[in-house]
């Protein structure tokens, strides 16, 4: 039986085998591969970008080599500069030690089911820092810490990207706080941004992750081994300062500014009030982790029996197609035939290759690279922490999908930015309605720019 998804998946094979035949006549092979694929993927994302464009002739060429070249210094210095890695290593040894605590916190409270590799393990071990994360951005909040690096990035990109005011300060803050909560800093301008400021808004908040999340991935991927925790945050903490550049990027090529389209205003954060003294503050904080918690925990029960629901439905067609033995065959048996996370394997899969992901794992990340689309991050990374736990995937391939499901890029998040930020200025429901899709599309290729720059630099868990 012609089965086409099979044929795409054996055709990628084909000409992986052609270009490792290539490839060995250069000098220095796997930086020539990494740094061509490299080429390739950044390419590609950009001409998405640029073919989904609304204003192609408008597009600011200047603020595209200027976000990608932000890109590659950021992950240059965080990663490979030793001095500089040393500093914001601090910042991630901090943020574990804290993790640390929550855990300890965790194990008072439910004993041996919040230990990290408990059955129970999740919901005991890696939730409970959600609640603490929060708590915890709500006092740098309060104590004004977060305000002062927010408007520090902010002034960055306004300077050099020649973004307006509230558009920087909105990147600038989904880096640390949530798709919902960054715009709250730019609540005085939001009823007289642009539609294309809008846009960059919206797409800031799909290509970066809360800081109340922050400490999850961490614990997720790092599990209980306190070096991978730490090795793991370095890698988040890059995701997330990367993907703000390459969210403007993204951003302003599918919806590009025109001249004197923008609100002329300085990066300035308007104070907001968490609580009138740091008790407060820390409890506030904790009531909203405890709503982010019970949220993510929620979604991932659902999406789980959805998942598997559909699963046994397409089983028993591929069964009765005859197309799951050799689905199971073709995939070395990490398939069992045909199921949802096949299917979006075998649609991320070209994509999960653009990012240069060796082949033999283009099924595996592209079908986290669905789950993450279609459902959400934290699925996705759940997959993720399940395929390194059984070595089933390469480390370079570990690294570059950390970096690529680095977001909030998702079905969902339309959403939620329509009901979130339409509550706080309603006059903008109908933009948001109408840049739902593409403000998702520039999220993804967002996070992905991110994921590309990543994998050219980092090839192994070091």
């Amino acid at each position: 039986m012609d089965f086409s998804p099979v044929r795409a998946y054996q055709s990628l094979r084909a000409w992986e085998s052609l270009t490792s035949a290539i490839i060995p006549i250069f000098p220095n092979v796997d930086f020539f591969n990494d740094l061509l694929r490299g080429i390739v993927g950044l390419t590609a994302m950009l001409a998405i970008c640029y073919l989904f464009s609304v204003k192609r002739t408008q597009i600011d060429w200047r603020l595209v080599v200027v976000g990608i070249a932000w890109q590659v210094v950021i992950a240059l210095v965080l990663l490979k500069v030793p001095f500089i890695r040393s500093i914001f290593q601090l910042i991630v040894d901090f943020f574990v030690l804290m993790i640390t605590a929550t855990e300890q916190s965790a194990q008072f409270l439910f004993g041996d089911l919040a230990e990290a590799n408990s059955t129970f393990g999740f919901a005991f071990y890696v939730l409970p820092t959600i609640i603490f994360f929060s708590a915890l951005s709500s006092l740098l909040y309060f104590l004004g810490i977060l305000q002062k690096v927010v408007r520090a990035f902010a002034w960055l990109m306004n300077q050099s990207m020649r973004l307006s005011g509230p558009e920087s300060l909105a990147v600038a803050a989904n880096i640390f706080i949530g798709q919902t909560e960054a715009p709250l800093v730019v609540k005085p301008y939001l009823e007289k941004m642009t539609v294309s400021e809008v846009n960059c808004l919206m797409t800031g908040g799909m290509a970066t992750i809360a800081g109340g999340v922050f400490g999850a991935y961490i614990a997720m991927l790092g599990g209980d081994d306190l070096a991978s925790k730490q090795l793991f945050g370095m890698h988040l903490l890059t995701a997330s300062i990367m993907s703000a550049p390459a969210a403007i990027v993204a951003a302003k090529m599918l919806y590009p500014s025109t001249l004197g389209d923008k609100i002329a205003d300085t990066p300035v954060v308007p104070t907001t009030s968490i609580g009138s003294n740091v008790l407060e503050s820390l409890a506030t904080g904790t009531s909203d982790g405890v709503k982010l918690a019970v949220n993510v925990g929620a979604m991932l029960l659902a999406f789980m029996a959805f998942i598997y629901f559909g699963n046994l439905i397409l089983l028993e067609v591929g069964e009765i197609a005859s197309i799951n033995q050799k689905i199971s065959e073709i995939t070395t048996q990490r398939y069992q035939g045909l199921t949802l996370q096949f299917l979006m394997g075998i649609l991320f899969a070209p994509f999960a290759w653009l990012l240069g992901i060796p082949v033999q794992d283009i099924l595996l990340v592209g079908q986290m690279l669905g789950e993450k689309t279609m459902l959400n991050e934290f699925f996705a990374y759940f997959t993720l922490t399940d395929l390194k736990a059984n070595h089933m995937i390469t480390e370079k391939s570990i690294i570059v999908s950390t970096y690529a499901l680095c977001g909030f890029a998702n079905f969902a998040s339309i959403g939620i930015q329509i009901g979130g930020i339409g509550a706080i200025a309603p006059g903008q429901k109908s933009t948001l309605a109408k840049l739902g899709l593409r403000a998702l599309l520039g999220g993804t290729i967002a996070c992905f720019l991110t994921a590309i720059v990543a994998g050219v630099l980092v090839r192994n868990l070091s």
